[in-house]
């Protein structure tokens, strides 16, 4: 794979860092030097460069992407498709996956869940209504940024849905994890697949756990295909029934049973964001021991009468025929045991899921009904003010249905509720848009007055609480204040840049613009001490005036650093040896060093590139596991500073000259690398011509070059 830092694409794009590896392709942070902004550029791997199915795969997420345009989907710039080179230019996003923040915190806080679920239908449906089907939905291709923001990104797979939908079995189905039982099976896909996998991100999010899980892929797959997931509230309790009734309808097995769209299943969501305490008309649970049917005992068939069919004559028998009467009541007796059998158990099942309606006329809504677990856990209420001018306001004048009716669990009861000439029910009104609660409340007979007031919380236009609340009761006649979301924030600011400045000089420029400095803290970095490197929120974003901004300062010391080293070989006529190279006692491996590695004893010198990080490194060079040269090495420096080096010469064998001429002896020791030779006839007087006699040390002994060498001659 190669690294691309350091290096510019078309004359425009730097590569500065990686942030990504997929599958398929490589994710670089990047400066656009043309429109001067940070970008995130993904490239296609070489060695998929030549495959035809990924390169298709690659252009059809720049594709998918290029007719994309939507706040929670990530933007795409530009393209390229060279021979050489391919890759795609888009949106960067300063943010975690949204895999990491389940990871971090473990459950997802329900209005969190489907804060984020909202916006990714959001994405969804945009896409869908541009014919894309993503097929890929899994929190690791959900980008979150620090605002709470979603970002829908990796349309790697996606398909047009008005072409061909069909998942291969060769080609990539998602995440196993998240996949709908028809990608699991191999069919055709469309939106709903996606809304499956939505489901299930909805599932892990509010569990904390995935629906399916086993150490084969395949057994996962199995799962999605015949297994019912636990249900989320046999989990986490605190989770609301409605929710996870919204959560298991997008889970179905059958797509039909699903969502039909993902505008359906917001419109869903957007009740359930109104009352929590929702509790939807469907309902997918099936019985932990449903009614089985039990096949009866199989009889002979009785014969049809010869007028009715025409056969070929038998022969006649001697033996009497058995009586046809009695197995053609046994049969009809035992189909009416199964169907008598059938229809109780269906209608014990049924009965099973049902709950007695108590009488609520005559109780106070208010003080006795709403917000009492023991009703509100079986029942959904809605409720209507009706003038009374003998009860007194809040009592309940009238129930559909009425006291002692068996309904299923879950189901609406209307209440109308008794108010008079001084109090009326302040009611739904919240979830309603200002001109129809503004229209409700006048037709109660109160007056209105509508503030609009920023709640990063609430959909704009959309009322989100009500004086005096929601439950109380007011004077007729009397002023009822809405309270209508607006998207503006009169207190909201520009937050200003402040990278690349000291922390004093950051400190100054937040204060002025109405910020604070909230939380420091210090990073490895090139850049100079006390720097500002990186600030949240960033210099893009707006925040309330008087928000603490945190800042991230450099601390002056690298986070890695790289250095060479040189390193002699031995030097011996054919010899060969296991080079090692250890940093702090480790053996040392990087992209452009491998270790052990065959070297030869060549006498050359070597450079090795070490790269690390922190200021007190050893390093140790061996061959054989012979140590031929220690030393330290800080990485705090530019490049990393090598200090205390140890060079230590290698043992070599020392060759055989007995029996040549001195000339010969000397040429076949230096080859080796033996140049300390000392040359004497038998008594002692140096000589330089002569038949070497004898040697020392002797042949084959291993010694360090350096060693001396004596050679006798004779005449």
């Amino acid at each position: 794979m190669e690294n691309y830092c350091g290096k510019r694409l078309d004359g425009r794009y730097e590569i500065r860092e990686i942030i990504g590896v997929g599958g398929m392709a490589v994710v670089y942070k990047a400066y656009d030097n043309i429109d001067d902004r940070i970008v995130a550029i993904k490239i296609l791997k070489e060695e998929f460069l030549a495959n035809e199915e990924f390169r298709r795969r690659f252009k059809n997420e720049a594709k998918a992407i290029a007719v994309l345009s939507h706040p929670n989907i990530v933007k795409v710039y530009d393209v390229s498709f060279g021979d050489r080179l391919q890759y795609i230019v888009m949106e960067y996003i300063e943010g975690i996956t949204l895999k990491e923040y389940i990871e971090q915190q473990k459950t997802v806080n329900w209005k969190e869940a489907v804060h984020f679920v909202n916006q990714i239908l959001k994405a969804l449906q945009h896409a869908h209504d541009k014919g894309i089907v993503h097929r890929d939905i899994k929190p690791q291709n959900i980008m979150l940024l620090q605002d709470g923001t979603i970002k829908v990104s990796d349309f790697g797979i996606a398909r047009f849905s008005r072409g061909d939908t069909r998942t291969m079995t060769e080609s990539a189905i998602g995440s196993v994890h998240y996949i709908s039982p028809e990608q699991a099976r191999g069919e055709i896909t469309d939106d709903k697949a996606d809304l499956y996998s939505v489901g299930v991100v909805m599932y892990e999010m509010l569990t904390g756990q995935l629906p399916f899980q086993s150490d084969s892929a395949v057994s996962v797959a199995i799962m999605q295909l015949q297994q019912e997931a636990k249900r989320p509230r046999e989990i986490n309790p605190d989770i609301p029934l409605g929710l996870e009734q919204i959560t298991l309808r997008a889970m179905q097995k059958n797509a039909r049973d699903r969502y039909q769209s993902a505008s359906e299943m917001l419109l869903d969501l957007d009740e359930f964001r109104k009352n929590p305490s929702i509790k939807f008309d469907y309902n997918y649970f099936v019985d932990s021991d449903p009614t089985r049917f039990v096949e009866p005992k199989r009889v002979p068939p009785a014969k049809a009468p010869a007028n009715a069919v025409k056969t070929e004559p038998e022969e006649e028998t001697e033996e009497k025929e058995p009586s046809k009467t009695m197995p053609i009541l046994f049969g009809v007796i035992a189909g009416l045991v199964v169907i008598i059998a059938i229809f109780v158990g269906v209608f014990l099942g049924r009965n099973a899921k049902k709950v007695e309606v108590p009488n609520f006329v005559g109780m106070n809504y208010n003080d006795e009904i709403s917000g009492n677990a023991l009703y509100t856990e079986n029942f959904v209420f809605e409720t209507e003010s009706v003038y009374s001018s003998d009860a007194e306001p809040g009592v309940v004048l009238k129930q559909n249905p009425d006291a002692k009716t068996k309904i299923r669990k879950g189901k609406t009861i209307k209440l109308e509720i008794a108010y008079n000439d001084d109090s009326v029910l302040v009611s739904g009104i919240v979830g309603l848009s200002a001109e129809e609660a503004e229209a409700k409340l006048k037709k109660s007979g109160f007056d209105v007055k509508i503030i609009l007031q920023y709640d990063k919380n609430a959909k704009e236009g959309i009322v989100f609480d009500t004086y005096p609340a929601e439950g109380a009761y007011g004077e007729k006649g009397s002023l009822v204040t809405i309270y209508v979301a607006t998207n503006e924030n009169p207190d909201a600011a520009a937050v200003p840049n402040v990278v690349g400045y000291s922390q004093d000089i950051a400190k100054k420029l937040l204060e002025s613009a109405g910020f604070k400095v909230g939380n420091v803290t210090e990073s490895n970095s090139d850049k100079p001490k006390g720097m500002v490197i990186s600030q949240s929120p960033n210099g893009t974003e707006t925040a309330e005036k008087g928000a603490s901004v945190a800042l991230v300062v450099s601390n002056g010391v690298p986070e890695a650093t790289s250095t060479t080293i040189s390193v002699k070989l031995p030097k011996s006529s054919g010899g060969s040896g296991t080079l090692k190279v250890f940093l702090n006692s480790t053996l040392y491996n990087s992209d452009s060093e491998q270790f052990p590695r065959e070297v030869s004893f060549s006498g050359e010198t070597i450079t090795i590139t070490l790269k690390g990080s922190g200021a007190n490194n050893t390093y140790q060079v061996l061959i054989d596991d012979y140590e031929i040269q220690s030393g330290k090495i800080d990485f705090t420096k530019t490049p990393a500073a090598v200090t205390d080096v140890q060079n230590k010469e290698f043992p070599v064998s020392v060759p055989n000259v007995t029996g040549q001429s001195v000339s010969e002896a000397k040429d076949k020791l230096n080859a080796s690398g033996f140049t300390n030779i000392t040359i004497t006839d038998e008594s002692g007087k140096n000589v330089s011509s002569g038949t070497v006699k004898e040697q020392t040390p002797g042949q084959n002994e291993k010694v360090v070059p350096s060693t001396e060498i004596k050679l006798i001659v004779g005449s």
